[in-house]
Parts: structure tokens; C-alpha cells; sequence
């Protein structure tokens, strides 16, 4: 295979000669920073330990902005939003043993939601590499084997000149679909030695472009253009692909009515005449995707809350468009499409022909009605006046950051998004404590606009310490904490599994006076004046804190 020269980096004339005379004084830290720059990183999260200091001492001779959180899992939290926001790779810099595990759920988050992490993490001294029993401090038989079941893909350096390529590497593979958490680990005496290496100048680390195969393609249009009753279920790659466009358009062109999953929220138009909305914990919901004659999932696996769990039965053709190869017909039988939602939507688009349906919209209209009045029946206006009070108070481009809770489980229905890719949640991996540090994330990446985070009592404790984090980068966003007193999802599982709830029932501070001591204004509100104090506390500058005391309940379950 020939290569045109003109592809590759170039140096400039100031650069070549640095190249010859390197400045004095750098270490391994210096060249992972430098690579970081040339990869085209500007900010990096992170938490120092004894064995990362290279690393940390070289970000001040970087132009690199640094956030740091005060818990490591935290961090990875921050990375993570910040990745799914921008589209870009999250740096996140770790130190070994205890710091590194610390950041597993995180990383387990990143991965199911498909957010693009860069884990670089320091390593015991090389002479203790390779499992002795060297009694170094944080040793790890194998460290990166607590990880490689949770990346994408793993790298180890050695020695100082692996650095530039084992990043660059990293950063192709978290940013080819799927975007996904990497995982870099370095000696610590390879970060502190230092180097007579040239400034890392230019990298080239182009992710893979990934496409239907044009045979598909045709075979998927076929069977959409005549079908009677199609359907689209949009999932979290079409967000993350920034392909909603493309899918308004297809939807139109054959009258596809459109249901977007948990982690779609946004991928379509809410208030559209063919938008299902996302009431997917419903079986009227599951009733009409059960009786499309074909079904066209994009981005999504029909994992368990996409599916009902695991209630929904297609009795049509299944056509799944997914980047993920794993996750391919996973759960039912399909013309399975492994390609970027982007790309296969635009050549859908191309190949399918217009058709019309007259009933489309009506049948829409008559669900979502359904739907309302099942709500409606069971008492639940306490709930859905606070969802809505949320939805009033948050400007329509701000993003918003939802932890494992009742309030969160009820936008994830229930919620507006208004917007792609601006409603993101824990749900791919399910963890506690998501909320707060990854609205930090956010904000790190784009300070023009308030970002609002929520999160329940029990998760709030969590993410406590980054109250200090918020405030030393006056960093705007709002924290919504709904106070019931325990884990509230939880006390209603086991009261209704069991009669009677266990280890759910929590003793916690006053968040208000909480927030304040660490210099973050706090206000307590009630659901009749929630959604005046929230819109106040997102339109002042800097964090902020809400608390709403209340006892939310769950609308009934259809899968049982």
C-alpha cells in the first residue's frame, strides 16, 4: 500500500529546530502532556497521587486546563459528561493502585454510555512490573487487568519513547464508534525520568470511520418502503452520532412514528406529530412497537429499560443499526447493521422511497393519550407538577445531569429534552452519585451556560465533596437534590417485593446549611415554588444548591 507524504504531520521551522535542541528540564510527565496537546485535548480531570506527580507537575508547563474533583470516581464522572457533550476525548489522569480502582464505576458508566475517556493512570516503578511480589506502594499484581473487562482497549508503556504512540493509539480507539473509555498506564519511573525525547509536536490519531454495507443498506430500504406500519426506535447512538437530523428526515419521508429510548432522550422532537415520546416502561407503549411490521432500531442494543424489560416481543422485522458489534442482534433476531447511526441514517435516507400514511399521526395521538390516562389514574400530581416545575426552570439549550433517582426515573419518561444530546443520565450502568460531578464536567467544557444536576439524598452523599470542587473553579451549576429521607427507588422495590423496606432509611445533614459552609448559596424550596427558586439559581452566576423535601412515588409498573 503507497502513502501520500502530504498526509503526514508536518513540522514548522521553529518546530524542526526544537526538535534539534529540546529544552532542558522535561520528564516522561512532559511528554504525556505534550502529546495530550498535540492530540488537540484542552482540558484534563484528574486527582494526584504519589506515583502521577510527573504527570502533575508537567501540566504547568502545558497549556492544558485542568479540573480537579476530590474523589477519583468523581473524576471520571467529570470526563465522562465532558466527552458525551463535546465529542471529544476526556483526559483523565490517575495514580495507581487505590486511585485507579477508584475510578472503576465511572469507567463502567463511560462504557455503557459510550463516552470517549482517556484514563491515563501511573504505574509502580518498571522493576515491579510483571507480578512479583515487590511490596511497592499500591502494587498490583496486574493492574490493568482490574480494567481490561471495562475499556475499550488497554496500553502500557515502558519506556518514554511508547509514550506519544500508546496516547495517540488510546485516542483512536475511544473515539471510533463506539466512543468508549481507554485505558494508558506508566511506570512512575518512566514519568519522573527525565528526557532528552523532542517536544511531541504532531500526532495524527484519525479515529476509523465505520459504514453500512451498501448491500444492507438497500435490502433495509426495501423493506421500510414497503412497509404498513413502520416504526422507529432511536437510541443513544443517534444522540452521540449527532445524527437527529437525519432521523427527523427519514421519519417524514416514510411517516415512521419515533420512540427514543432512555439514553436517546432528545434524538426527536418531543412534541412532533409521529414522536411516541419515551414511555417505554408502558405496555401500551409496548404494544404498538410490537405491532410495527417493521421495526428500524438505531443505536440502541433493546437492552433491558429499552425493552420493557425484557417484556417486548417484535412480531415484524427487526432492522438494528448499532456501531456496537456486541450488541448486533443481542436480544432479537434482525437485519443487523454495524455502522455509525450518522452514516447508515444519511444512506437510509437516500435509498428508501416515500411513503405516505394518513393514520400515522392519528395513532400516535391516540398512545400517547392512553398513556396519559393511566398516569393520570393513579394519583401521581405531585410527581409530575415537579417534573414539570424542572422543565419550566432550565433554559431550553442548558444541559441537565441525572443520578439513579425516582425524579430521574420519571424524566426519563416523562421529560422534555427539547434539544439532542443535552439530558444524560447514569442509566447505562446504573450507578449512584453521577449527577453533581458530571454536571462539573459539563460546565468545564462550556461556561456561558448554567447546567443543571439531580440528584436524591442518598446519591447526593455521594458527591458532597465536590461542593468544594464547584466552588474553587466558580463553575455554574445548579444542584437539585430531592430529599426523602433514604433511597427512595429502593424502599419501594422491597416494600413491594417484601412488604417492609430494609437498610434503605438515611440519616443526612442539612444540605442547605451544608452547601453554605462550603461558600455555595442554598435555598429550600417546596414543589409550589420550585420551579421560581430553580429558574433564580440557574440564572445567577456561579453554583448553587436547591433542596425540595419531598416523597416522590414511581407511576405503577406494566412489565410485572
Amino acid at each position: 500500500m503507497s502513502h501520500d507524504h502530504d498526509d503526514r504531520p508536518q513540522l514548522t521551522p521553529a518546530q524542526a529546530e526544537a526538535a534539534l535542541a529540546p529544552p532542558a528540564g522535561r520528564n516522561g510527565g512532559d511528554l504525556v502532556v505534550e502529546t495530550l496537546q498535540g492530540l488537540g485535548a484542552t482540558t484534563v480531570f484528574g486527582l494526584p497521587g504519589q506515583h502521577a506527580l510527573g504527570m502533575f507537575d508537567a501540566l504547568r508547563r502545558s497549556s492544558l486546563s485542568y479540573v480537579g474533583l476530590r474523589v477519583e470516581n468523581n473524576a471520571g464522572f467529570a470526563a465522562d459528561a465532558y466527552g458525551r457533550i463535546t465529542g471529544e476525548v476526556a483526559p483523565l489522569l490517575l495514580s495507581t493502585g487505590p486511585g485507579a480502582l477508584t475510578s472503576l464505576a465511572a469507567l463502567q458508566e463511560a462504557a455503557a454510555a459510550s463516552a470517549p475517556v482517556l484514563a491515563i493512570s501511573s504505574q509502580i516503578p518498571t522493576a515491579g512490573l510483571g507480578g512479583g511480589r515487590h511490596g511497592y506502594l499500591h502494587e498490583l499484581r496486574d493492574q490493568k487487568a482490574s480494567f481490561r473487562d471495562i475499556v475499550k482497549s488497554v496500553h502500557t508503556v515502558r519506556t518514554a519513547s511508547q509514550v506519544p504512540s500508546a496516547i495517540a493509539a488510546a485516542w483512536e480507539s475511544a473515539l471510533t464508534a463506539p466512543h468508549g473509555p481507554v485505558w494508558v498506564e506508566i511506570p512512575q519511573d518512566v514519568l519522573l525520568a527525565e528526557t532528552v525525547l523532542p517536544v511531541v509536536s504532531a500526532l495524527d490519531a484519525t479515529p476509523r470511520e465505520l459504514y453500512p454495507r451498501p448491500e444492507l443498506t438497500v435490502a433495509a430500504a426495501h423493506l421500510l418502503s414497503k412497509a404498513e406500519r413502520p416504526v422507529i426506535i432511536a437510541g443513544g447512538g443517534v444522540v452521540r452520532s449527532d445524527a437527529a437530523g437525519k432521523l427527523l428526515a427519514l421519519a417524514e419521508k416514510i411517516d415512521a412514528p419515533v420512540v427514543t429510548t432512555f439514553g436517546g432522550k432528545g434524538a426527536f422532537p418531543w412534541e412532533h406529530p409521529l414522536s411516541l415520546q419515551s414511555w417505554l416502561e408502558d405496555r401500551w407503549t409496548t404494544d404498538f412497537l410490537e405491532s410495527a411490521d417493521v421495526l428500524l432500531v438505531v443505536g440502541s442494543g433493546l437492552g433491558e429499560l429499552s425493552s420493557n424489560y425484557h417484556t417486548f416481543a417484535p412480531r415484524g422485522r427487526v432492522i438494528q443499526i448499532e456501531a456496537d458489534a456486541g450488541k448486533l442482534e443481542s436480544n432479537h433476531p434482525a437485519l443487523g447493521i454495524h455502522s455509525d447511526a450518522r452514516e447508515a441514517l444519511a444512506d437510509l435516507l437516500e435509498a428508501v422511497e416515500p411513503r405516505e400514511d394518513a393514520t400515522a399521526a392519528e395513532r400516535v395521538r391516540e398512545l400517547l393519550e392512553r398513556v396519559r390516562e393511566r398516569i393520570s389514574a393513579q394519583d401521581l400530581t405531585l410527581e409530575q407538577r415537579v417534573i414539570a416545575s424542572v422543565r419550566e426552570a432550565l433554559p431550553d439549550t442548558a444541559p441537565s445531569f441525572w443520578d439513579m433517582t425516582i425524579l430521574a426515573y420519571w424524566a426519563w419518561s416523562a421529560f422534555d429534552a427539547r434539544h439532542p444530546n443535552t439530558m444524560h443520565s447514569a442509566q447505562g450502568a446504573g450507578g449512584l452519585g453521577y449527577g453533581f460531578p458530571a454536571a462539573i464536567g459539563a460546565a468545564a467544557a462550556d461556561r456561558t451556560r448554567p447546567v443543571l444536576a439531580v440528584s436524591g439524598d442518598g446519591g447526593a452523599m455521594y458527591s458532597i465533596a465536590e461542593l468544594a470542587t464547584v466552588r474553587q473553579y466558580d463553575l455554574p451549576v445548579t444542584w437539585l437534590i430531592v430529599d426523602d429521607g433514604g433511597y427512595g427507588i429502593l424502599r419501594e422495590y422491597m416494600t413491594g417485593a417484601f412488604g417492609e423496606a430494609t437498610a434503605t432509611e438515611l440519616s443526612r445533614p442539612d444540605f442547605v446549611a451544608l452547601a453554605e459552609s462550603f461558600g455555595v448559596p442554598a435555598v429550600r424550596t417546596t414543589p409550589e415554588t420550585l420551579a421560581a427558586d430553580l429558574g433564580k439559581a440557574l440564572a445567577a452566576p456561579g453554583p448553587s444548591v436547591v433542596v425540595l423535601p419531598a416523597l416522590l412515588r414511581m407511576f405503577e409498573p406494566t412489565h410485572l
